[in-house]
């Protein structure tokens, strides 16, 4: 099979179509599917159209072959919004229909969400109140907005994420995501969690053991090498990777949300789209799972 856009588009409209069994809309159906909505939007992350309009714009032109009616602007956008859990349920489906599904090493990280980058728009933001001030070590500079916590496997395959206020602590949101997935933790065994120091705490960890899982991160300095340490460097750059790509490929930074909604969409289409390509890759057999490349021209 052919790794190019159009073949994963047309992938991702059967798997869509046969999750939820057809329209959830009673009445007359709209025009525009909710199974072409979303292919409609992972193809915008994954080409790199950040502005709907342009996108728009360019769908009717190169892409009338696979979406035969396209909305104007307005609609798109409403339409996309209410469309949050299906994108958050689709994740997860891609995920469960990956080899990657029963894999017990799971990396974690977060990762800066700017919202905004001026004081006038803080002031003014919808966000107020979900946002706020962080500090990103990796380019040691703060920012306005939110971070983006991702638990996934090696390969990449998002396994859960979440979007949190930056001054909420990193080991109380991890321990709020682990807590609402709880039952998906219990049916795996031996799962070892692999981080960065910012989740380093005794307490943390001997909750994590409570739930069966182990927490593998660098020691400190005056601390003694722990378990497994030696492997770190080489795993943490795959967590990096995946950062990057969500940075670099997918424009996460450049989300252009300006509501709760629009951040929260923006970014759930950017994490569909990186496991839409990792899930095409993976059936398809592509020596690399995590490259996009294929797909973003």
């Amino acid at each position: 099979m052919t790794p190019d856009l159009e073949t994963l588009l047309t992938a991702l409209y059967v798997k869509i179509d046969d999750e939820i069994g057809g329209t959830r809309w009673m009445g007359r159906p709209p025009l525009l599917s909710d199974s072409e909505l979303v292919c409609l939007a992972v193809a915008q992350a994954l080409l790199g159209y950040r502005s709907e309009a342009r996108w728009l714009r360019f769908a009717h032109k190169r892409l009338s072959g696979l979406f035969p009616y396209l909305p104007q602007q307005s609609g798109y956008n409403k339409r996309l919004r209410a469309a949050l859990p299906l994108v958050k349920r689709m994740i997860r489906e891609l995920a469960m229909d990956s080899d990657f599904w029963t894999d017990t090493v799971w990396i974690t990280d977060s990762t800066p969400v700017p919202c905004g980058m001026s004081r006038p728009t803080v002031q003014r933001s919808n966000l107020a109140g979900w946002a706020g001030y962080g500090y990103c070590a990796s380019h040691s500079r703060f920012f306005w907005g939110l971070r983006l916590y991702l638990v996934c496997t090696p390969t990449g395959m998002p396994i859960l994420w979440a979007l949190a206020n930056p001054k909420i602590g990193e080991r109380e949101v991890l321990a709020a995501i682990l807590e609402v997935d709880a039952e998906l933790i219990a049916q795996r065994e031996g799962i070892l969690l692999i981080s960065d120091k910012g989740f380093a705490s005794k307490v943390f960890e001997k909750d994590l053991a409570e739930l069966g899982v182990e927490l593998l991160r660098p020691s400190f300095k005056r601390e003694k090498k722990r378990y497994g340490e030696p492997i770190l460097k080489k795993v943490r750059q795959l967590i990096e990777s995946v950062n990057d790509t969500l940075k670099g490929q997918l424009d996460l930074e450049q989300h252009g949300g300006r509501t709760f909604e629009g951040v929260a969409i923006r970014v759930a289409q950017r994490v569909l789209a990186l496991a839409a390509g990792i899930w095409h890759n993976n059936k398809i057999g592509a020596p690399v799972t995590r490259s996009l490349i294929a797909y973003d021209h």
